[in-house]
């Protein structure tokens, strides 16, 4: 599906003109938004009226609808034709009608059906329960406060707090924003991010596709970078995505396992068309037409093998059924034989071969000494910052607390930031004791060496030079051999007399040195990576962390692979 065909589906300036080119002002007044969002009763009321903020296409499915998939199969559907063609033959034809033929091929077709029909309803309706408690969240403003919330909650005229990583849960306005950049792929199949605003430049007739409306958030794309605000003004079927829902008939391509039985069934059916006419004129000849189409009906069953279905459905159940033991839901039978026939297993790191519970482990400075100015510097950082809060933040704020710099939440004040993005790869606050303002920031170690000019060595402020830099590179790689995640501190004090903060203030700023964290790998990863090589399957490891981190954790686990490829 082009975008110029949603386009002609989708009239984008009548459906977003107004909303779009409205003032900030204008908007909020014209629809009667309060910035303190909606209050409990409004919203349950709404939701009452309006219903879940949910695409028909992405409801689950009825219980006939597995049944209705399970019984026409390629392989059923012949067995169904034979007994069509058998009710004439062996009931309509004769003077006696016999009914063990058509019997048997039922309860066949009956228990390939059946088989197929509760193990994929039962999967599919355990899947759903899961979705229920892996259910994505956004964050909304009721009754004034910041609360978290399933997205299929959100209703018309909530406020909707965003930050990098966060999903548009509906179509927004966007009444506040800060270096807002937007993913649109999911809808426009351009990788670029879009710059979102607060006002928008263009005039409603220049409104020509979803590229324009430059204060509008699509439900179904990301935030890439910055953080917004943004008032609901669709949800669920009326929504931009759920105007072209429709029009999405791009299936997931079949398996081989899929494409070897229709290849099958297409053999069959080829043999019967041409072995059941040739029979039936050879006997024709000889024998009355009763006799001859008998005849060339019972060929027709003699080449198909009735009990193959029933042999496929019991065979993949078991399977099914054994997986199920092992906590694994198999929403497709067919998928059984693709999980048995696989032999590379792509994988993610953390959390997959990690335990996802990351400690900081050293805080040190420039020469790579234990220092506590740097932890003191990370945790006002991860403290006062509001964006894509992690397991990073929490673990310095934790280690922070365990030293005694709570405090320093209540004689600092936030002044400002600048959101983390995934281009950037660093997050900025600016704080306040009082006397003077300190921009703080933290981030990968070779974008923080890149924005800063000077290095602070126990008090001692010097320009950073080349040899500094790679004895930087240099601790920073011992730490990540030792498996440790290094982030980087710097910071900048000459910024009293600026107003508003951009991503253009982070530069000539003072290094003070690196936080490094462990994620131990999981008990349990070395055992499966050896079952997995035992059974000829081949473990590939995909992860945004750095190649010394992930050849540390990978030897761990088992995985002794020479080759590791890095994106760019």
């Amino acid at each position: 599906m082009t975008n110029n065909t949603i386009k002609d589906e989708v009239n984008i300036s009548k459906l977003y003109g107004l909303e779009c080119t409205l003032s900030k002002e204008e908007f909020m007044q014209k629809y009667q938004i309060k910035e303190t969002g909606l209050s409990s009763e409004e919203a349950n009321q709404r939701l009452l009226n309006l219903g879940l903020n949910e695409i028909k296409q992405a409801k689950p499915k009825k219980w006939y609808h597995y049944l209705l998939n399970s019984l026409f199969t390629p392989f059923n559907c012949i067995l169904l034709g034979i007994v069509a063609i058998l009710i004439y033959t062996d009931i309509y034809l004769p003077p006696e009608p016999s009914y063990a033929n058509i019997i048997v091929i039922s309860i066949l077709v009956s228990a390939s059906t059946l088989l197929d029909f509760f193990e994929e309803f039962r999967s599919n309706k355990a899947a759903e329960e899961l979705k229920q408690l892996v259910a994505t969240t956004t964050t909304v403003i009721r009754n004034g406060e910041k609360i978290e919330i399933p997205i299929h909650h959100v209703t018309l005229g909530d406020v909707v707090v965003l930050s990098a990583g966060s999903m548009i849960p509906a179509d927004l306005r966007i009444i506040e924003a800060k270096d807002l950049y937007v993913g649109q792929s999911s809808l426009t199949g351009e990788s670029d991010s879009v710059k979102k605003t607060v006002d928008s430049e263009l005039s409603i007739n220049e409104l020509e596709s979803i590229a324009d409306l430059d204060t509008i958030c699509f439900m179904g794309t990301n935030v890439i970078s910055g953080s917004a605000k943004g008032i609901v003004i669709k949800t669920a079927d009326s929504t931009y995505f759920g105007k072209v829902a429709h029009t999405l008939t791009i299936g997931k391509p079949k398996t081989a396992f899929q494409k070897g039985i229709e290849s099958i069934s297409r053999l069959l059916i080829r043999f019967m068309l041409i072995m059941i006419p040739i029979v039936f004129l050879l006997n024709a000849w000889k024998h009355d037409i009763i006799t001859a189409f008998t005849f060339a009906v019972a060929i027709a069953i003699g080449i198909t093998p009735l009990l193959l279905p029933v042999i496929l459905s019991s065979s993949l159940s078991k399977g099914a059924i054994r997986m199920s033991k092992k906590k694994t839901i198999v929403k497709k039978l067919d998928s059984i034989q693709n999980f048995g026939a696989m032999n590379i297993l792509c994988t993610d790191k953390t959390g997959t071969l990690t335990e996802d519970k990351i400690v900081l482990e050293k805080y040190l400075d420039v020469e790579g000494n234990e220092d506590l100015r740097t932890l003191k510097h990370a945790f006002l950082n991860s403290y006062f910052q509001t964006g894509l809060k992690g397991n990073i933040d929490e673990a310095v704020v934790k280690r922070g607390i365990e030293n005694h710099m709570g405090e320093l939440s209540e004689k600092y004040k936030k002044i400002d930031e600048i959101p983390f993005d995934f281009s950037r790869r660093r997050l900025s606050v600016v704080v306040s004791d009082g006397t003077k303002k300190q921009l703080i920031t933290k981030g990968a170690v070779e974008e923080i060496l890149n924005i800063c000019t000077m290095v602070d060595y126990q008090g001692h402020i010097s320009p950073i030079t080349k040899e500094i830099k790679e004895n930087i590179r240099k601790i920073s790689k011992n730490l990540n051999e030792e498996g440790l995640r290094v982030v980087a501190v710097c910071q900048k004090n000459e910024i009293n007399d600026i107003q508003h903060f951009t991503v253009a203030d982070e530069k000539n700023m003072i290094l003070l040195g690196f936080i490094g964290f462990l994620d131990p790998p999981k008990k349990s990863a070395k055992e499966s990576i050896e079952k997995l090589n035992h059974a000829g399957i081949r473990v590939i490891v995909l992860t945004g962390d750095n190649a010394e981190v992930t050849r540390c954790i990978c030897n761990k686990v088992g995985i002794h692979s020479k080759n590791i490829v890095i994106r760019k």
